[in-house]
């Protein structure tokens, strides 16, 4: 039972701290609609995330050929996983600059504003490309760890269950604590620079990633609860 058990709860684990960019991601282009459509958005969104892992994994056997060369580059071989990390990687830092500049540069001046296009279907389809992304990231690690295929839909279904209820308190978080909104931004720059690095095959481990933003999570906590205080 145990070899059952054992690689399904670190599966789960993984894919949920995987899924956290996801929920990031998702929950600060929510916060740029009205607040009766944010909710929409967060489930069309994470929906829309199991439903390509499922399909995914439906088809197995193509996502293990992603791993295989497509072309090479000056000796460095490019993958059809690599081009789409890459083509994520790039959309990512574009996307968690592009806010922050927003956040922390136009507000000062008073004859900029920040653009005001923000509908339904234009943030969800920005959600759909970073959901391939993910979702291709995630499959692939899946079948790293395990070879039951049933083990991975259970772990997939688990954990974008989880995703969806841990969605709203999350962007309710970041939404009333601008402060941590520019610091789940910087965490997606990262993303975006890890994911970049791993389409030309230079391996960044994600722990040293979640770690440092583990700890600029807690001092930003602990400057939260010091102002208050004083």
């Amino acid at each position: 039972m145990s070899e059952i058990i054992i690689p399904l709860i670190s599966l789960i684990v993984l894919e949920v701290i995987l899924g956290i960019d996801n929920i990031i991601f998702i929950s600060i282009l929510a916060d740029k609609l009205p607040e009766n459509q944010r909710n929409k958005l967060r489930y069309w969104g994470i929906s829309l995330a199991l439903v390509m892992r499922l399909l995914l994994l439906a088809a197995i056997s193509w996502i293990l050929k992603l791993d295989h060369t497509l072309f090479s580059v000056r000796g460095l071989d490019i993958s059809g996983k690599g081009m789409i990390l890459i083509v994520g990687g790039i959309f990512l830092i574009y996307k968690s600059t592009k806010e922050i500049y927003y956040k922390t540069e136009l507000h000062k001046d008073s004859g900029l504003h920040m653009p005001k296009e923000n509908s339904f279907t234009k943030l969800l389809s920005e959600i759909i490309i970073l959901d391939l992304v993910f979702s291709i990231d995630s499959i692939i690690t899946a079948v790293g760890m395990v070879q039951e295929l049933w083990i991975m839909y259970t772990a997939v279904i688990v954990t974008v269950l989880i995703m969806l209820v841990a969605s709203k308190p999350i962007s309710e978080f970041i939404r009333k604590h601008p402060s941590f909104k520019i610091l789940a931004l910087c965490f997606l720059m990262m993303i975006g620079v890890a994911l970049l690095a791993e389409g030309f095959h230079v391996e960044i481990p994600k722990g040293y990633i979640y770690f440092s933003m583990a700890f600029a999570f807690l001092v930003d906590i602990i400057q939260m609860k010091t102002v208050k205080k004083g």
